[in-house]
């Protein structure tokens, strides 16, 4: 590891204005991936604006009647937070599934929907990625790629996006405020990543020094009779092959409105708005469960060795769809 400068951050706007005048800088929250890729050489900033001490780490209400998530809140308090286990739980079960205790205590929320793909070409710096190194070409499409992106992706990269919790809140329609260099702005998260086409360097939206200060979830009543389910290879923490992140509201036997979202299948949150249509309206059953499933993954091209996410993601949305409308009917 070469050497960097350290600081603390004293506000917001003090945080921002550091790494306006270093490019080269990234902002330090819990670190449980930013000095993982130091560590390998992937990321290599001259100094670390640590942003843990910054008045961002509350839940609260808004005036509209969702729930407003500071960027430095621990994932292990936000999956404890009463309101969000009673209107969101859903979004508990994602930060439960995605790493161990250890790992909860330490990590952000803003540093969760900033984290790096888990690529194992992208971690090993004497590859080459497309991701850390634009045009050098992207050796998982003819290799190792069995986890990889199914959804969205190009010739040019297929990693996917690790995290679980960004799952949940794109399901939900959560909107990301963050702090620039010329004040403050929000973005909808189904915003904040962008496409991989031939940048896949460019991973999302947000102008360069910009600080991620917290997270909005709307009021969504069907939120509460939501669940996340992960699959991944062992019982233990490990990172997903395929989730989902599913609310549903059922009126006499059809389907009232719907949420859903993938993960582990696209370089983003995958939000699957092609089955959320079909379904909607729809009689609240496993025919039409994989009927929807079938519409979305109708888009999805697969590699020679990950073609089992299609019929994975497609058994998830029947199976977590089918407990939602049994429990909907009690």
């Amino acid at each position: 590891m070469r050497e960097f400068g350290y600081q603390r951050a004293l506000d917001v706007s003090g945080a921002v204005a550091l790494l306006d005048a270093d490019p080269d800088a990234r902002f330090l929250g819990g670190g449980t991936n930013l000095v993982d890729l130091m560590k390998t050489g992937v990321e290599r900033p001259t100094r670390l604006v640590d942003v843990r001490e910054l008045p961002l780490d509350r839940i609260e209400p808004t005036d509209a009647g969702g729930l407003r998530i500071g960027a430095t809140v621990t994932n292990s308090d936000l999956a404890a937070h009463p309101e969000v286990r009673r209107r969101y739980p859903a979004l508990t079960q994602a930060v439960l599934a995605a790493a161990s205790g250890q790992l909860r205590n330490m990590a952000t929320v803003g540093g969760n929907l900033l984290q790096r793909t888990r690529c194992g070409y992208f971690a090993d710096v004497t590859q080459p990625c497309n991701k850390r190194a634009p045009g050098s070409g992207c050796p998982a499409i003819e290799g190792e790629h069995h986890n990889h992106a199914v959804l969205g992706a190009s010739e040019h990269c297929v990693a996917t996006h690790p995290s679980d919790m960004a799952v949940a809140l794109t399901a939900f329609d959560a909107v990301v405020s963050y702090e620039t260099a010329d004040g403050p702005r929000e973005l909808p998260l189904a915003e904040l990543y962008l496409p991989v086409g031939d940048t896949p360097h460019r991973e999302t939206a947000l102008p360069p020094g910009s600080l991620i200060t917290g997270v909005t979830l709307p009021p969504t009543p069907t939120a509460a009779n939501s669940r996340y389910r992960k699959v991944r290879e062992r019982a233990s923490y490990a990172f997903a092959i395929g989730s989902i992140a599913a609310a549903l509201d059922v009126q006499d036997g059809l389907v009232r409105d719907v949420r859903l979202a993938f993960g582990a299948v696209a370089s983003r949150p995958w939000r699957a708005r092609e089955a959320e249509r079909v379904l909607t309206g729809a009689p609240a059953d496993a025919e039409a469960f994989a009927a929807a499933a079938v519409a979305e993954l109708a888009a999805a091209e697969p590699l020679l060795h990950n073609g089992y996410k299609v019929i994975l993601m497609r058994n998830l949305v029947v199976a977590v769809l089918t407990e939602l409308a049994e429990e909907a009917a009690r």
